[in-house]
């Protein structure tokens, strides 16, 4: 077995979104950046967060069953460092963002904030919780989205990312290449 530890040349290969789960609970409205978000099912909608056991945020979760995904945009690199930088257990980082100049709102089913200006807004209801290692995965059920057309930001190799130069898919030609050949190897 080897660990594949938070900042390691390995890890950091990883391409990811950036998540700014939000929570309300025993230790108060909270934020933390989450870079292990995804969208795991269309029908219901249900996204996972995995979120190290200790944190304000697994706490909140827990007791209060709730919380909402955002996520972070190109122009929220700053608010998603600070949301990954310290505890919900000790420092109030809602009031530290929001006299920064960023804006949150009132979701409208369930009780933490909502991050104004994100590609993606996700009021979610826990699903399912999954103890793996030294995080717990968090499913929620999406019970209220809101998309924006705002570029989310990536996060690879340690550093922020823009992602606005999409590369070409296959041409049709390549496709129908490849298909032929998956045809001749089908069991």
């Amino acid at each position: 077995m080897v660990d594949v530890l938070w900042g390691s040349k390995e890890s950091l290969k990883f391409i990811t979104n950036v998540g700014l789960i939000t929570s309300y609970g025993p230790d108060g409205h909270n934020i933390m950046a989450c870079e292990w978000t995804h969208h795991i099912s269309y029908s219901p909608g249900l996204i996972a967060v995995c979120i190290h056991k200790n944190d304000a945020t697994a706490s909140n979760i827990k007791e209060t069953k709730e919380f909402g995904v955002n996520l972070a945009s190109i122009e929220q690199s700053k608010m998603s460092s600070i949301s990954g930088s310290s505890t919900g257990k000790k420092t109030d980082k809602i009031a530290v963002l929001k006299e920064l100049g960023f804006e949150f709102y009132k979701a409208k089913k369930i009780k933490p904030l909502m991050i104004k200006n994100s590609p993606l807004n996700v009021e979610c209801k826990l699903y399912k919780e999954i103890e793996l290692g030294d995080h717990i995965i968090f499913v929620g059920e999406a019970v209220e989205a809101t998309s924006n057309p705002i570029e989310a930001l990536a996060y690879h190799d340690g550093k922020y990312w823009k992602m606005s130069t999409p590369l070409e898919k296959p041409s049709q030609e390549e496709l129908d290449n490849i298909n032929s050949v998956v045809e001749k190897y089908k069991k």
